[in-house]
């Protein structure tokens, strides 16, 4: 079958008749070995509590198939098939909880995790591997190639970390088994399991095929399934979608997710700043926390000193609104403030977190000034390739 072929669904008897053989199959996954052989002397011991083991044709599950057939046009038959092989990941449940209470936040221990020489140095590495593709991006979406480096850099260190868990396993996990002890996300990754259905059928995929995080997230960009489908382009020309294996859809699509959250080009992201010493003046600017709430003449106003040059018409901070974010650095040092623009906002679409997007503004920063630094020291080694027709 060509990966244009979708699945058929077989019709009648022969419907009914391969409906009951998964059935049967997925009855037969949920018992240990050994168990139905009373008459041998020594039985397979039955798994640990919380060990992994197929789920089985559930009623949740089979009610979910039926309902993703319903919205989707995808058989039935097709998605219980899958889903009655896919396993119960006890690492998964682990891998999902908070951290442990008590443990402050620390910017400063979070951006050494990510901005250090060997990363910048891959990140530029695959900046100068891949130029002509980001410049390509840069003028299509007006992301700076930098952003979309970093965020591929901080995703997977570009590509050398995607995750190897079957995503369905994953999402099926998450859906039907979530953990206790934190809020209950299930609906989100029963979402994120139809979109992985969708994506993988539409393109005659093996659902059990597909590997990922622990969250299932995808690919170079880490794109959770329904992200894939809402923001993800084929970017290569092939008329697929491959976030792993397709460098080209990767940052395409990286840039496509920012733009379409509202990236704004030529908009800086953020510059550091001292906090105003009034108590009061200080509550009001966190009070609404990363969004971008006040104009240039507001902070000045609660004590916030900008620089002249950077914010107005023209110049790289605009006109628009503007946040006052902190960051903390553990219970003994100062907290690091910054003052964000919308294009700071957009980044946390990404992933939720003010430090996660202060990465990926500060990583942009050194992998753009260093790549500027060597080619001064060597004119034209970072000169892009023509850019590939499409």
């Amino acid at each position: 079958m060509s990966r244009s072929d979708p699945p058929c669904a077989p019709v009648g008897s022969r419907r009914r008749f391969l409906e009951a053989l998964v059935s049967l199959a997925a009855l037969a996954a949920t018992f240990t070995p050994g168990v139905a052989q009373a008459n041998t002397r020594t039985r397979t011991k039955a798994p640990a509590r919380g060990a992994d083991r197929a789920f089985g044709l559930t009623p949740a599950i089979v009610a979910f198939s039926a309902d993703v057939a319903a919205r989707t046009g995808i058989p039935a038959l097709w998605i219980r098939g899958h889903l009655a092989k896919a396993r119960r990941l006890a690492a998964v449940q682990r891998l999902v909880m908070p951290p442990p209470a008590g443990q402050a936040k620390n910017w400063s221990a979070y951006r050494a995790r990510f901005i250090e020489p060997q990363r910048t140095a891959a990140g530029l590495a695959f900046w100068q591997q891949h130029a002509a593709l980001l410049a390509r991006a840069e003028a299509q979406y007006g992301v700076p190639a930098a952003v979309v480096v970093a965020v591929i850099g901080i995703e997977t260190y570009f590509g050398r970390i995607v995750g190897n868990f079957r995503v369905i396993d994953a999402l099926v996990t998450l859906s039907f088994a979530f953990p206790t002890g934190r809020s209950d996300r299930s609906a989100f990754f029963r979402d994120e399991l139809e979109a992985l259905f969708v994506w993988t059928h539409r393109e005659s995929l093996d659902p059990a095929s597909v590997r990922g995080s622990f969250a299932g997230a995808l690919g170079l960009p880490q794109f959770m399934p329904g992200s894939l489908l809402r923001h993800a382009v084929d970017y290569d020309g092939d008329a697929h979608i491959d976030l792993r294996a397709s460098v080209a859809d990767a940052i395409g699509s990286v840039a496509h997710f920012l733009v379409n959250h509202g990236w704004q080009r030529g908009l800086a992201v953020q510059m550091a700043v001292d906090p105003p010493a009034n108590p009061t003046a200080l509550s009001i600017l966190l009070a609404p926390d990363i969004e971008p709430s006040f104009d240039a003449e507001r902070l000045t106003a609660l004590g916030v000193r900008l620089l002249p040059d950077q914010v107005g018409p023209g110049r790289p901070f605009g006109t628009g609104p503007l946040a006052f974010v902190r960051l903390e650095n553990g219970y003994d040092t100062s907290p690091t403030d910054v003052v964000a623009t919308k294009n700071f906002w957009v980044i946390t679409r990404y992933n939720r977190s003010s430090y996660y997007a202060l990465a990926v503004a500060e990583f942009a920063e050194v992998l753009d000034r260093e790549r500027q630094r060597l080619s001064a020291a060597v004119p034209g080694a970072t000169d892009p390739a023509p850019a590939p027709g499409r």
